[in-house]
């Protein structure tokens, strides 16, 4: 193992033990270094490795802390290579996607309160398919999916698919600008979704959930194809 690797695994093993918790500031480099038995050198570059990731903050001319841990810190990584994604790996997005999302719906349909099954409704009618631009129509889409995430309470699925989801904006444009009726076909197959969490269904709530996302998943292989 390189002696960065093992700096890495040392300051690592602190935080899963507990030793350093969120927000706990690290013992001085020196110091820290001598008590892990390793060179100043490995452990700077570990705390830059460690930093990068957003599990260290350095703070100039104050000291070196853990951040949060929260999910949304510790999954930017990912953000990012989905960020590098060229348009012939959209599809794999969308099918991965189209797993998390369903298991995500199935889960949100078992954790509903019906308070909380009303506001998903309630945004499916706050929509008029006669009236609404493209615009508010994926902004609507991004505001029901990113709900149903948020049901199921986990924040590591919320921010995993929240980055794939973030990336699919420009297909749902694609859609609403080309094919037909595509207004209309995703509000009646969000209400059918928001029935389904209301009615506390989640093998139908999945499936409607898998089936709403491949259809994009279609349309998009289509138009490539075409």
């Amino acid at each position: 193992m390189a002696v960065t690797d093992e700096a890495i695994e040392k300051i690592k093993a602190m935080i899963v033990s507990g030793e350093l918790g969120p927000g706990d500031r690290l013992p001085p480099e020196k110091e820290l270094a001598e008590r892990l038995g390793l060179s100043r050198n490995s452990m700077r570059e570990a705390v830059k490795a460690l930093e990068v990731i957003r599990v260290l903050d350095v703070r100039r001319g104050d000291g070196t802390y853990v951040t949060s841990l929260e999910p949304h810190l510790l999954l930017e990584a990912i953000t990012f290579v989905v960020d590098l994604h060229d348009d012939d790996s959209l599809l794999e997005l969308f099918a991965v996607r189209r797993m998390l999302e369903s298991q995500a719906t199935g889960l949100a349909a078992g954790n509903a309160t019906a308070e909380q099954a009303t506001v998903l409704q309630d945004e499916v009618a706050s929509v008029d398919p006669e009236t609404v631009s493209l615009d508010d129509l994926v902004a609507h889409d991004i505001r029901f999916h990113r709900e149903i995430v948020r049901l199921t309470g986990n924040g590591y699925l919320a921010s995993l698919i929240e980055s794939l989801s973030s990336q699919t904006v420009r297909a749902r444009v694609w859609r609403g600008l080309t094919e037909q009726n595509a207004t209309a076909r995703t509000l009646s197959e969000h209400q059918a979704i928001a029935d389904a969490i209301a009615q506390h269904d989640s093998a139908l709530a999945m499936s409607l959930a898998t089936a709403h996302v491949a259809g994009i998943e279609r349309w998009l292989r289509q138009a490539a194809e075409a």
